[in-house]
């Protein structure tokens, strides 16, 4: 009756004793550290019971939880992603192996741990705030060091005694500040510092563990499942142990409010790549799922076109040499060459083939369409011909469909998880109550308006769009021929169409650009826009980097034609 505070599960005030003296919430049955003391009357007659024990007012702040680490934070973090990704398949060497690694690598060439700490930046660690006073210990923890490979010893590596604290000390000030030690000094020090850990380094950490391994999972597989929620990274603080605090400044370390990139997360896989000093990672061969002629026949399921255009792309590939091992191989460190993004490559290499075959000038292309289906009104006989038109007209209604879909599922996501976070222990209570009250609030509306409940989340796939042949609307085009574009020349088949357009006569050189070309929409035909707008969508990215890996393999494909001088002020046709 004495004991007033708020649960801090359910801020209810409804305790109840427990046999071992502790006292529990009736309401959600949480049991709390505070206890009820009893003296014992053999000793001093006519004592009385006390309330509630008065003798340990510091247990509230030892109740703020374990001295932790930024870099501890973001190793749970890998910890759980590295998981989530086993779950898909992923080879369970990546986490203990490789991933456990790397990551071991980067605190040590970074000087966070596994090295002799400089005794200055242990103490500017432990003096962000203007004072501290020390609380009592707590039973000892596991030091999140060892989370990553519980099976692993650490070699001969020295760790900081600092990272490897077993003492559950926690000072007020840091609790001001951050729920971390070093939460400030994390967000004080200079933005020109070599790779400071970041949410989207974490996944630049799994692409390249990923990579190592040559799984079958490109980047824009991986962004995709993070986005689709099957890989931890928004909201996922919301898996850290009750005893690791998060609050404070901790929230803009962690808290991430945005989507991730994909041009970030690749360029700090490269940058990483060079820091960490890694060797020339395993060779990119014809077996792997990486390869171009492999990533080009997924595109062309996915897509819906003819079988038989692989054919064209593995000649692309052949012509332009982008199959070679040595090309597609990352290198950590070699500036001399280009860095490969593999599905970025692949969808280029089937737009050029398109544009090899189809020309895509908005005009050419319906004709071709025409008189294929001119042809499958009297063909009798073989598979119908692909008509461009009509696969048109299919993608495009399911594209507008799918692209409706994620507009809408962006646009009512929640940034804020079901964990509610406080900035600061004085506001828990309240938190804890609003977030209560919005919950009741929010289930009493659904109750009246009607609302169905969310469905739940599907199951991961590395196809978004999927066409079966046993259709039969004719939406299916795998099994079409091409006959009526192609034409036998020499014992070879070749295009009818004898022209093409090239997106740039040159490429751009300038340094500080970053691009070696630039696309507007306006610019370039509409077919051509629809073709790029189909990948874009599929890859999560924008249309401008899809066109500049269009520029390149076009200036290989050319460079014949385009080194040799024009007898006439004439553009490139032929």
């Amino acid at each position: 009756r004495d004991f007033h505070e708020r649960c801090a599960q359910c801020s209810e005030v409804n305790w109840g004793l427990t046999d071992g003296g502790r006292f529990y919430c009736r309401t959600c049955h949480n049991v709390t550290e505070r206890t009820r003391e009893v003296v014992s009357t053999d000793i001093i007659p006519n004592a009385r019971i006390q309330t509630i024990s008065k003798g340990l007012r510091n247990r509230q702040k030892a109740d703020e939880g374990w001295e932790w680490y930024v870099c501890e934070g973001f190793q749970l973090v890998l910890k759980k992603q590295a998981e989530a990704l086993e779950a898909l398949g992923v080879c369970p060497q990546m986490k203990d192996e490789i991933l456990c690694n790397f990551w071991r690598r980067y605190l040590q060439k970074s000087q966070q741990a596994y090295c002799n700490r400089p005794a200055r930046e242990a103490v500017r660690a432990l003096s962000v705030c203007d004072s501290s006073t020390d609380v009592d210990s707590e039973p000892e923890r596991p030091s999140f060091l060892h989370l990553l490979s519980l099976s692993e010893s650490d070699g001969d590596l020295q760790t900081d005694c600092s990272f490897a604290s077993s003492t559950g000390k926690v000072s007020e000030s840091t609790s001001v500040c951050s729920g971390s030690v070093d939460g400030s000094l994390y967000l004080m020090k200079n933005g020109k510092e070599k790779l400071r850990m970041s949410m989207p380094m974490t996944l630049s950490f799994c692409y390249m563990a990923l990579l190592w391994l040559r799984e079958p999972m490109t980047l824009s597989d991986l962004l995709r499942f993070v986005v689709e929620g099957h890989i931890p990274y928004l909201n996922v603080y919301q898996h850290f142990p009750e005893k690791m605090k998060l609050y404070g400044l901790d929230l803009k370390i962690f808290c991430v409010e945005s989507w991730p990139v994909y041009e970030e997360v690749y360029s700090k896989m490269l940058e990483l790549a060079a820091f960490l000093d890694l060797p020339r990672f395993p060779d990119i061969t014809e077996s792997c799922f990486l390869h171009p002629d492999t990533l080009c026949m997924k595109y062309l399921m996915e897509v819906n076109l003819p079988d038989e255009l692989h054919n064209w792309t593995c000649r692309v590939v052949k012509k332009v040499c982008i199959g070679e091992a040595d090309f597609l191989t990352l290198t950590p460190g070699n500036k001399s060459t280009r860095k490969v993004k593999y599905d970025v490559l692949a969808a280029a290499v089937i737009v050029v083939v398109l544009k090899l075959l189809f020309l895509l000038d908005d005009h050419y292309e319906w004709l071709l369409s025409d008189f294929a289906a001119e042809r499958n009104k009297n063909n009798k006989e073989g598979g119908p011909y692909f008509e461009f038109k009509k696969w048109y007209k299919v993608i495009k209604c399911s594209l507008d469909v799918e692209q409706k879909k994620l507009d809408e599922e962006r646009a009512k996501y929640l940034w804020r998880c079901e964990k509610p976070l406080f900035y600061s222990v004085k506001k828990k209570s309240k938190v804890l109550r609003r977030r209560q009250m919005v919950v009741n609030l929010q289930s009493q509306f659904g109750k009246l308006s009607g609302s169905v409940r969310p469905a739940e989340r599907p199951n991961p796939s590395s196809f978004q769009l999927s066409w079966s042949e046993e259709n039969t609307d004719g939406t299916c085009f795998h099994g079409h021929s091409l006959k009526g574009i192609l034409q036998e020349k020499n014992g070879v088949l070749t295009a009818i169409n004898p022209d093409y357009w090239l997106c740039t006569v040159k490429l751009c050189t300038e340094k500080l650009c970053g691009h070696l070309a630039h696309y507007r929409e306006v610019d370039f035909p509409q077919s051509y826009h629809f073709v790029l707008r189909l990948f874009s969508f599929l890859l999560r990215i924008q249309p401008s980097y899809i066109h500049e890996e269009v520029c390149v393999i076009e200036h290989k494909l050319f460079n014949k034609k385009l080194c040799k001088k024009p007898k006439y002020n004439t553009g490139l046709r032929k």
